[in-house]
């Protein structure tokens, strides 16, 4: 398939930036790109364990619901889990699981012993000790891969979205969650968006991916886009406890998924990025 997307550039070792003009062309890059992960993995491990976020993120995982998607990928080897979740019931509106399920998981093959939510009848303090228990088990039987570098679960692919405040899962700017370096999953109880009580990954656990993917659109996410990839630490546009900034993979790849809108401050650190391109998948 060919078509004109931005040129891409790496603005930091190990990540890459894609610009496109519409969110249609988001979906299918995005479908392909998930794809190409979920193939690598299934076949150099035997499993494709994906971690997702809340949010706009669902929607775009739709053309993975379409042919051709949806009769190649090996679906029995999909393992899925949430790199954020907020603490209410499955049923409920704000439920990441909720969305998941009706936008994408009720539409797949996946095996639904496969799919791992948190306990929604717990505290959210135990919701997240025992959701980080399960990812511990599974690293032990190498569902999950591990890091040789952090010893941190080594997930085939982790999707993020991006708040316009910088922020990645349920990791605010200058929280404390932020500091944390041995636990996997924590909790927080003081989310600046309702609701309050969430639990989350860890910056150790992110970084630890092979593979990792933030999408951000609209022109809202354009400052906190610049501030999270510039190479620039000084002044108010770099602040150093932006969380997307401190996505940064130990071992692996990161791909930011961008429209025009979230990358138009981008054009500062590099022009070429708007010069337009084929690319061709």
């Amino acid at each position: 398939m060919e078509r004109e997307m931005a040129a891409s550039y790496e603005p930091k070792l190990h990540s890459e930036i894609r610009i496109f003009g519409s969110s249609d062309e988001i979906l299918t890059d995005l479908a392909e790109y998930i794809s190409q992960v979920s193939e690598i993995s299934v076949k150099e491990r035997g499993y494709f364990a994906i971690a997702l976020s809340g949010g706009p993120l669902v929607s775009f995982l739709s053309k993975l619901c379409e042919a051709p998607y949806i009769k190649t990928l090996d679906w029995s080897k999909w393992y899925i889990f949430w790199s954020d979740e907020r603490a209410v019931a499955k049923n409920h509106a704000d439920s990441n699981y909720k969305l998941t399920k009706e936008g994408f998981l009720s539409k797949v093959p996946i095996m639904s012993g496969h799919v791992y939510s948190i306990n929604d009848s717990a505290t959210v303090e135990d919701a997240a000790t025992d959701y980080e228990f399960v990812i511990r088990q599974l690293v032990k039987i190498r569902t999950i891969g591990v890091s040789e570098s952090t010893d941190c679960p080594k997930f085939d692919l982790i999707l993020l979205s991006m708040g316009s405040d910088g922020h990645v899962a349920s990791l605010f700017p200058n929280h404390q969650a932020l500091e944390l370096k041995d636990d996997w999953v924590t909790y927080i109880t003081d989310s600046p968006q309702p609701p309050p009580e969430r639990i989350t990954f860890t910056l150790p656990v992110i970084n630890s991916a092979s593979n990792i993917a933030i999408l951000a659109m609209g022109v809202d996410k354009a400052n906190a886009v610049h501030s999270a990839v510039s190479d620039s630490s000084d002044g108010p546009d770099a602040p150093a406890s932006l969380p997307a900034r401190m996505v940064q993979p130990t071992d692996g790849k990161l791909v930011w998924f961008l429209d025009k809108a979230a990358a138009s401050s981008l054009e500062a650190l590099c022009d070429d990025a708007y010069q337009q391109q084929h690319r061709e998948y």
